[in-house]
């Protein structure tokens, strides 16, 4: 009889037959009288058992890790993974053996440093506890794409490779392209605000890179953008109403679709609020002045610190783990930025905060070729260098804005990962470019 390869989670719904597990050899345990293998498969684990001298036989030459294809009969076992294991087996190595690992994957715990799991990250992430947070990434990615589907945004793909910085020279990398210098791609945003010219509503997911000398747990010099942007705007709290959407989104699919890693890192999912609270930038310094126990006035940003009593006083006061910080100051926003017209010197910029650190950045844009000629000329900048970009602007823009997530960020903040490498399966920074 014809035999179709079976999940470990749907073993139990096939006990009385005979079907195929594959997987990898994920522990080899020899008793007295019986020996047990345990099969992990993308959905978890299935147990074998072999009595006897027929254990020793069978499992001659094999070791853990190496692929296996197991056909045998279910049974119904209390103490087996889900309930089922797997009788009177026949195993056939898929692979040659398999070397070691650098450490036992068949451990609940992983007994290397950080550097040891980037080196061999295609082997390493195959343990359950490390790969669950590149799960709730992947999870968080599809809420996001759901969201904005549901809104009727379109999603779009942009170039890597540019002639022209976005944010500014001095943190990009340089290419040879043919002969002539060009960019990696700071972000899309150049192009996300032309593609609200065609479909008034885009977004896109991609690698972006930054050229940034930090050495910290929350940078990288690649991470992944999950950007969107949108047009016919009033100003930038219709941008805040979609982002806010979009993060109970992505929160929501971890639940339905990354449950099981959730479970396994222990993840506390945020209620997301109805109406996430915001704060002015000003307010927010001078409420960290008064009670916080030092004075950032005069600073045109936020040090982690202030974020981190925000986040606190925003958990206190309105019981959000979330908080909108808007109205940052203009000289520390992209000239692309809307300046507020009521407070001179803000803009119509915002952060969102997250358990203590800034998860998004966003806003209002310009939307007039008139006003981004005066902007980049007050910031001593030659339009000549973005031609090609201010071009759509005198063909009729709407008044637009967005929003951009680091979704390593996101998902170690989610994870409670202490660095965003963890949850970064080939992570480029100072120090790393391979594997």
């Amino acid at each position: 009889m014809t035999t179709t390869r079976v999940l470990a989670c749907d073993l139990a719904s096939h006990v009385g037959r005979r079907v195929t597990v594959a997987g990898w050899l994920h522990r080899v345990r020899e008793l007295k009288s019986v020996t047990f293998l345990i099969v992990r498969d993308r959905t978890g684990y299935a147990q074998v058992v072999l009595p006897g001298l027929a254990g020793e036989d069978a499992t001659t030459g094999l070791t853990e890790e190496t692929v296996i294809e197991v056909t045998g009969r279910v049974a119904a076992s209390g103490q087996a993974p889900g309930g089922a294991e797997i009788t009177e087996p026949v195993i056939t190595a898929l692979s040659w053996p398999a070397e070691p690992p650098p450490f036992d994957l068949y451990r609940p715990k992983v007994t290397a440093a950080l550097p040891t799991v980037l080196d061999y990250a295609p082997v390493t992430w195959r343990l359950p506890l490390l790969r669950a947070g590149l799960e709730i990434s992947a999870a968080s990615v599809a809420g996001f794409r759901a969201a904005l589907d549901a809104a009727g945004f379109t999603e779009i793909c942009t170039p890597k490779i540019v002639g022209s910085a976005t944010e500014s020279g001095a943190t990009v990398f340089t290419i040879d392209y043919f002969g002539r210098p060009a960019y990696l791609a700071q972000s899309p945003q150049f192009y996300k605000q032309a593609m609200v010219g065609v479909f008034e509503r885009v977004y896109e997911t991609g690698p972006v890179f930054r050229a940034e000398p930090h050495d910290t747990a929350r940078h990288l010099a690649e991470f992944t953008s999950l950007d969107a942007e949108l047009g016919f705007i009033a100003d930038h709290r219709d941008v805040m109403a979609v982002l806010r959407a979009v993060i109970a989104g992505m929160v929501r699919a971890v639940g339905e679709r990354a449950d099981r890693a959730a479970a396994l890192l222990k993840v506390v999912l945020p209620d997301v609020p109805e109406r996430i609270p915001d704060l002015h930038f000003a307010d927010a310094q001078e409420l960290i002045a008064r009670h916080a126990g030092w004075d950032p006035r005069g600073e045109p940003d936020l040090s982690p610190a202030d974020e981190r009593w925000l986040c606190e006083w925003a958990a206190r006061e309105h019981g959000s783990e979330f908080l909108f910080v808007t109205g940052y100051p203009m000289s520390k926003r992209p000239f692309y930025t809307h300046p507020d017209p009521e407070r001179p010197g803000y803009s119509r910029g915002f952060d969102l905060l997250f358990r203590g650190l800034e998860l998004v950045t966003g806003g209002q844009r310009l939307h007039n070729y008139n006003d981004y000629l005066a902007a980049l000329a007050q910031r001593g900048e030659d339009p000549a260098k973005y031609t090609s970009y201010l071009a759509m602007f005198r063909h009729g823009m709407p008044p637009h804005g967005g929003f951009a997530i680091g979704l390593e960020r996101w998902t170690a903040r989610l994870t409670g990962a202490a660095n965003v490498r963890q949850v970064t399966a080939f992570p480029r920074d100072l120090h790393r470019l391979t594997p």
